[in-house]
Order: C-alpha cells, then structure tokens, then sequence
C-alpha cells in the first residue's frame, strides 16, 4: 500500500519584489497560516503569489488581507489551483 505525502511549502523569490509561496497539498488554516507568515516576512508593496488548491482557502486568505490591508489584486483559477496575488500594505 503506497503512502501519500502532502507537498512541501515553497515560498521563493521568483524575482526583485516578487515571492510566490506554493501551498497545494494542505486544507485549512494550514494555508492561511503559511500565507500570513510569508507576508510577514517581505517588505511593504512587495508582491506574493500563493497557490493553492483548496477551495475554502480562499475565504481565510480574502478575510486574512482584509483584516491586515493587503491589496488582493489577482485572483485566477485553473483546473482546480488557484494562483493569487496580495500586494503587501505599508
């Protein structure tokens, strides 16, 4: 009987001022976790991409850059993976 493994968290800069942080794999809150501690390591009006494939997710990270200020401003879903964008807040 084989064993599955979740994937492992990658946060990357991909390039100057530019993160992404690859979550697919893991449910909540794991993913709005990993989100707000890859956020608390950038510097304000860097960008950070998260991917993830868990649909509820989605509502913590919208709630999460609601509440801190950050700019959701790319929300894109493609065969099940969601790739978003939040511009960190001053």
């Amino acid at each position: 009987m084989a064993l599955k493994l979740k994937e492992t968290v990658v946060f990357e800069e991909i390039e100057d001022g530019n993160f992404k942080l690859d979550v697919r794999g893991y449910g909540c809150p794991h993913v709005q976790i990993y989100t707000e501690k890859a956020l608390k390591k950038i510097d304000s009006g860097k960008v950070l991409t998260v991917v993830f494939d868990n649909p509820s997710s989605g509502e913590s990270i919208t709630y999460l850059c609601t509440a801190s200020g950050d700019d959701l401003f790319v929300r894109n879903e493609e065969s099940g993976t969601f790739t978003w964008s939040i511009r960190k807040a001053a």
